[in-house]
């Protein structure tokens, strides 16, 4: 794969299990069925009760005729993004080959993780979990990193800053932000005092059903199956009935801290990574600075860059388009 912009075509999933109308109830679709469940696990990192979800490898004959085995064995890690949770990334564990150990965590204050303390985030905090989940599930050895969106962006700045413990990146949709000036600072401090002061919330819902509706308003292209699926790691029930979301309200504060290119680019030529960049063709409105000749200069940092576009995929690309995903994925890490 070279170092140009390459576009995934789109096209239908042979692989992924739709339930027919049958296997429905009430009206609503039956929640997706994992091809390869995954398992939760716990420990702690840097004070925290970290959640770990796992998708061990699969013991498959030798003289087996399917095509799920793909080299030798690895272990690959999947780091979700803002307001996500480690159980998105199903769809694509489900067709990346059955050889592979896939790890995935809850970051801090997201799905079944702990929250901290402190009434706010602070983005260095998800760089030293990283290096500290690192140091003990893969203790001195070069890993490969999947990861989406505030994950991808998580991964390219520790990519980065531990060259040593990066063999291969797969950033899907971790662009970054907008250039900052340094004329915003006042005021941005300004809103987040004044968010703090107000304090932060996320609405609830009535059931997990009305969770799913709420993700497929978000995004359009996800299945109500697949939407029924997330929708039950999403949805945590509450003593008085109703679903919260699974995640810290505090995430929605806005960050006091400007968004410095000249510092990512400066973290971004020191990665010896190979690296795939992954956009979508239907990006958000507030990533359309990917598409400018600005952008193009930031990524020229990344001395082993290969640059891909997804059709048919939004930012949720991994739900999209998941076999456009692992493909990309098993390709690229193999």
């Amino acid at each position: 794969m070279g170092a140009g912009s390459d576009i995934v075509p789109s096209q239908t999933d042979p692989d992924t299990e739709v339930l027919s109308p049958a296997e429905t109830a009430g009206g609503m679709p039956a929640a997706y069925r994992p091809k390869r469940p995954s398992e939760s696990g716990f420990l702690e990192v840097r004070g925290l009760r970290y959640h770990l979800r796992r998708w061990p490898a699969v013991p498959v004959a030798e003289d087996s005729d399917e095509d799920v085995v793909d080299g030798p064995a690895r272990t690959v890690f999947l780091l979700h993004g803002w307001m996500d949770v480690s159980a998105s990334f199903q769809f694509v564990a489900d067709l990346l080959p059955a050889n592979w150990t896939l790890l995935a965590p809850d970051w801090r204050g997201f799905g079944l993780s702990e929250r901290p303390a402190a009434d706010c985030y602070w983005f260095p905090d998800y760089l030293a979990d990283l290096d500290r989940l690192l140091d003990i599930l893969a203790p001195g050895e070069p890993v490969d990193l999947v990861a989406h969106s505030m994950g991808g962006n998580v991964a390219a700045l520790y990519a980065g800053v531990r060259p040593e413990r990066v063999r291969k990146l797969v950033n899907l949709e971790g662009v970054g932000m907008p250039a900052s000036r340094p004329g915003q600072a006042p005021d941005r401090y300004r809103e987040w005092l004044d968010a703090l002061r107000a304090g932060p919330s996320l609405r609830d819902y009535d059931s997990h059903e009305a969770v799913a509706a709420r993700l497929m308003k978000n995004n359009p292209r996800l299945r109500p199956d697949q939407a029924a699926f997330l929708a039950q790691h999403w949805g945590v029930a509450q003593p008085d009935g109703r679903f919260a979301l699974a995640g810290d309200p505090a995430h929605r504060l806005v960050n006091p801290v400007l968004y410095r290119v000249d510092e990512v680019t400066e973290v971004w030529r020191r990665i010896e990574a190979d690296v795939l960049w992954v956009l979508s063709e239907h990006a958000n409105d507030w990533h359309a600075f990917v598409k400018t000749p600005e952008y193009r200069q930031r990524l020229s940092a990344i001395r082993r860059l290969s640059l891909v576009t997804v059709a048919g995929a939004g930012h949720m690309m991994h739900h999209d388009r998941p076999e456009a995903v692992a493909t990309l994925i098993r390709e690229f890490l193999s």
